[in-house]
């Protein structure tokens, strides 16, 4: 019920869903004037939906904010969250995908002496097909002890599919390490939202610090403001399917 209701919604607020339909309502509609109407609300969202301004200014409002390393107190462990890897054949390697920001703001943190353990939640990636050798969990503390992070100072959680996995997994790791007090949660800016939500949900209030930042500085230039960019639909589509998952989650009590 869970999966279905996300990905019902996530569909449903899917910018090309719109356009397809409202493409199809102007040229098979039967009433003369509804056509008229229909192609008017086309050109009208192709405009929001390709503006690259707009777009970006609607995730700087959902993205939370860059936290200066200055301003971050050390805590006893970062939580890395997982579904950045692409686990394909040969295995013989780590191949990262979207989202790796997180794991070199996670080795700056602890280079930096922010973070004094490192814990990876986050099972296979894989929805389908056979099952990975390795979870991503596994993959990413490959490539911290690549980067030098010694293995006493990684903790693995190798069982969530999902965000609230994630936290509920990631609190009974904790029970067996009661010396770490302290967490600060590393994950992509417009995704914190929903991850604080379930961690606090479960009882653990981690401080977050945003990474992989999907939008960009504000610019001056013509192509920022009026040339249409397919960038800006793939952001809109990136902030509604995230919108639609924390709206669910909420509705599920889960954050």
């Amino acid at each position: 019920m869970f999966f279905l209701l996300s990905k019902l919604l996530s569909v449903a607020l899917l910018p090309v869903v719109w356009l397809v339909l409202l493409a199809v309502a102007a040229v098979f509609d039967w009433r003369p004037e509804w056509r008229r109407r229909w192609r008017y609300a086309l050109l009208a969202l192709v405009l929001v939906s390709t503006n690259l301004a707009l777009a970006n200014e609607a995730m700087r409002a959902w993205e939370l904010p860059a936290v200066r390393l200055s301003q971050l107190p050390t805590h006893d462990a970062g939580v890395l969250l997982t579904g950045i890897t692409n686990q394909r054949e040969p295995n013989d390697r780590v191949y990262l995908a979207t989202g790796a920001d997180r794991l070199m703001h996670t080795i700056w943190l602890y280079r930096a002496g922010k973070i004094k353990r490192i814990i990876i939640t986050g099972g296979s990636g894989r929805l389908r097909g056979p099952v990975a050798s390795r979870s991503e969990a596994q993959e990413l503390a490959v490539l911290l002890r690549l980067a030098k992070v010694p293995t006493s100072a990684i903790l693995l959680e190798n069982q969530s599919h999902n965000t609230r996995e994630n936290a509920l997994f990631t609190r009974q790791l904790l029970a067996r390490h009661p010396d770490i007090k302290s967490l600060t949660l590393i994950t992509s800016a417009f995704h914190q939202r929903r991850a604080l939500g379930c961690f606090r949900q479960v009882g653990l209030n981690a401080t977050p610090f945003p990474a992989d930042f999907r939008s960009v500085d504000r610019s001056i230039g013509l192509d920022y403001w009026l040339i249409p960019s397919v960038d800006a639909l793939e952001l809109w589509t990136q902030l509604l399917h995230e919108i639609s998952g924390y709206l669910t989650y909420k509705l599920l009590g889960y954050c």
